[in-house]
Order: structure tokens, then sequence, then C-alpha cells
């Protein structure tokens, strides 16, 4: 069974296509399309209120992106979930194209990478920018970080349950934890349409996605973030000393607090990294 969980805040101009495109590719499959409605202030609640064949959850307070998809999460009953956005920006057509692919794979995840794709231009620094810096710290290119399209098993929404945040860096996280947990996952060009309002991510959230990036690494691959900077404070170390051989045969404080800090921190390093593995 597939669930279909889709996050509503403010869309009453696209709501209403998006769900019936959503029925209409899903049909001949076992599903439940879930709607959950984060206090809009528009008339998104009325429109759901009257739409028949959905599974309406109304939230008592702003909950957020993640917060209001975790609340889709729980009540799901499919194998697999399903999510999209209800701005028309999604390819709503193409879902079967992913469930296609689920055979083989834990995630298949709607690349925003096709033909036509209205990204504004200074969102496409930053996302080139993030999907650098995941690279880095995954050891694996990932073509869209954040996809809002995209479909997974229910396992991977349990295992990651409390690592999601409530805002729109969900996704980002489902991605890299799936990633660096070693779970198979799939990406498929898409194409990514205007959307129809306002959008709700702000320019500081690029900050907010470069400190969670980093923070999942310290907690599936801390050996790699630390190693490098443990090791190059000996290294520090090592050569400070030797130019204070050089210059008067005599070693300072200096050259022992670096060395000394790298040992640590490599050792934290180690610690963590073997704690991670016997989990």
């Amino acid at each position: 069974m597939y669930s279909v969980i889709v996050p509503v805040y403010n869309e009453e101009k696209s709501l209403s296509d998006t769900i019936s495109r959503i029925k209409l590719v899903m049909k001949g499959y076992d599903h439940e399309i879930i709607c959950i409605n984060d206090c809009s202030t528009d008339n998104s609640k009325e429109i759901l209120s009257n739409t028949e064949g959905i599974i309406l959850i109304n939230n008592n307070s702003n909950k957020g992106y993640g917060g209001s998809l975790k609340k889709g999460f729980k009540i799901a009953k499919g194998d697999f979930f399903i999510i999209t956005d209800a701005d028309g920006t999604y390819p709503i057509e193409d879902i079967p194209n992913l469930i296609k692919h689920t055979d083989k794979y834990d995630m298949v995840i709607g690349s925003r990478t096709g033909k036509n794709v209205h990204v504004p231009f200074s969102k496409k620094v930053a996302k080139e920018f993030l999907k650098l810096f995941a690279r880095i710290i995954t050891g694996q290119k990932i073509p869209d970080l954040n996809s809002g399209l995209r479909v997974f098993k229910r396992e991977l929404a349990e295992e990651f349950y409390n690592l999601f945040p409530d805002g729109f860096s969900l996704t980002t996280t489902i991605t890299i934890s799936s990633i660096l947990s070693g779970y198979d996952v799939k990406f498929i060009p898409i194409n990514y349409y205007k959307r129809k309002g306002k959008s709700s991510i702000k320019a500081r959230d690029f900050f907010k996605f470069i400190f969670l990036i980093t923070r999942l690494a310290i907690f599936f691959k801390p050996l790699k973030i630390f190693l490098l900077p443990g090791l190059t404070l000996m290294l520090v170390g090592i050569i400070i000393a030797i130019f204070q051989i050089m210059n008067s045969w005599n070693i300072g404080s200096s050259p022992l607090v670096f060395f000394l800090s790298g040992i640590q921190i490599c050792i934290m390093a180690f610690l963590a990294e073997l704690i991670i593995k016997m989990k």
C-alpha cells in the first residue's frame, strides 16, 4: 500500500488541482491520500474539508513543513510513503515512474534536473553549494538534496523519525541519513514548475541547511569529520616544534598544546565511530 502525504499551508490556488492529479495517477494502486493542513490562513482548510477521498488532518498550531509530514507519517498505513507539495511545482504525473523503481531501491527521489526546471538564480547558487558540501560529507554525488517529491520505504521514516526537524530540512535529513546509513537511493530527473503562491523558504534557511548537514555527518560519520582536523593540529604542533628546535633548541608549550589537542580530537573521533558501529 502507498501512503501519499501532502503538507498544506496556504495553497488554495493549486490545492484542488494537485489532489485531483494525485487521485488520477494513483488509480490502480492500493493507496491512501493524507493531507495535513498546517493552520492555513486562506481557504485551504475549506477546500480540503469539501474534498472526498482524502484523510484530512488539521493541525492545532503551525507545525511547519517537517512537523506536518511527521504527523502524516504517524498515521500512514502504507508500506511505502510518497510525499509531494501542494503548490503545483512538482510533476505529479511522474509518481508512477518513481514507484516502478521501488523494487530495487529504498528511496526514489524526483531530482529537479529535468528539461523544464524553474528555480530562481539566487536559489540555484545556494543549492549548488549545498550539493557540493553534501558530496564532500557523503562521498556521493547528490543531484537534488531536498526534493519534495519522493517515494521511500516506511522503515526509513521510522528509523530516522527522531532526527527529523519540523522545518523544510526534513527532506535533506532523510536524504543524507539514508545515504550515510547505506540505503540504496535512486534519483530520477523531473521537471519543476513555477509555484502558485509565495514560497515559505527564507534566505537564512541556507545556514540552517549547512548546520544540519554538518550535524548529520557528525552523527553518522564522526571519524570523517574530526580525523582531519585532529591530524592537522598534530602536524602543526610538530612543525612548530621543529622550527623552535632549529632556532633555539628549546621547545615551548605551544607545539605540545597543538599536538595533544590533535590527539584528543582523534581519540574522540575513533570512540564516537566505534559507538556508532556498535549500535
